[in-house]
């Protein structure tokens, strides 16, 4: 395992080849000198991109193809990561994927897919990565959950489904990992900008972009490692979306 040395801390995206992980790994990439960043999706070209955008903003950045839902998937991407990077310091997982139907309609191959990709993916990721952070007493996770992961609402059994089990998930790891030197943080944000959105015939001004949820992450993990902050929750203005 190669060591950190003097570079800047690891950071691990999911879900980084757009929208809201995207926008991380470029805030990342912009304010943390030396940041070095391993960069996760199932699309390698959009994700080439996005490490392109990184390097160029000052980051070492590289992608890595990965499906998070599935097991043997990830845990050859977490020896690459470890093998081309070292221990990683800070794992966002963000990956996630969002769909709407009423309850007596949803498929189970739909329900399965979207507990997969959001809840899934983030057990996998974290175990991979968990052990040499508890090894070395520090690290930070970042779970990306939903106020679907706060309170439910029709239409969205499955996605609120997998999204309170991602709250549920942060709230036992954070137990579990308070005295051994590992922050975790579950994100709620409402309604964000993603390719998603595009044809929902929402206005653009009542969605939140998703550098503000970047930024907020970024402030959470810039705060002495004394404190912790567990939840946060982001909505629109409005509060309506």
């Amino acid at each position: 395992m190669k060591s950190a040395g003097k570079s800047g801390p690891l950071v691990l995206i999911t879900g980084a080849s757009q929208g809201i992980g995207a926008a991380i790994a470029k805030t990342f990439a912009r304010e943390v000198k030396g940041v070095r960043l391993a960069l996760v999706a199932r699309s390698v070209k959009n994700l080439k991109t996005i490490a392109g955008a990184c390097t160029k903003l000052g980051a070492k950045a590289e992608a890595f193809e990965c499906d998070v839902s599935n097991g043997a998937s990830v845990a050859l991407m977490a020896e690459d990561v470890t093998a081309r990077f070292g221990a990683v310091d800070v794992l966002i997982n963000n990956a996630g994927a969002f769909a709407m139907a009423p309850f007596a309609e949803t498929k189970l191959a739909e329900f399965d897919r979207l507990i997969a990709v959001n809840l899934r993916s983030a057990f996998l990721v974290t175990q991979a990565f968990l052990p040499a952070m508890l090894e070395r007493k520090r690290g930070d996770i970042f779970f990306m959950s939903s106020i679907a992961g706060l309170g439910a609402y029709p239409q969205a059994a499955a996605y609120c489904a997998a999204k309170f089990g991602v709250t549920s998930l942060a709230k036992v790891l954070r137990a579990e990992t308070k005295d051994h030197g590992v922050r975790v943080c579950c994100v709620h944000p409402g309604a964000t900008w993603s390719p998603s959105w595009a044809k929902s015939g929402v206005k653009a001004e009542r969605i939140m972009p998703a550098e503000d949820i970047a930024r907020a992450i970024l402030d959470v993990y810039r705060l002495g490692r004394r404190t912790v902050v567990e939840e946060i929750v982001l909505r629109p203005q409005r509060g309506d979306v």
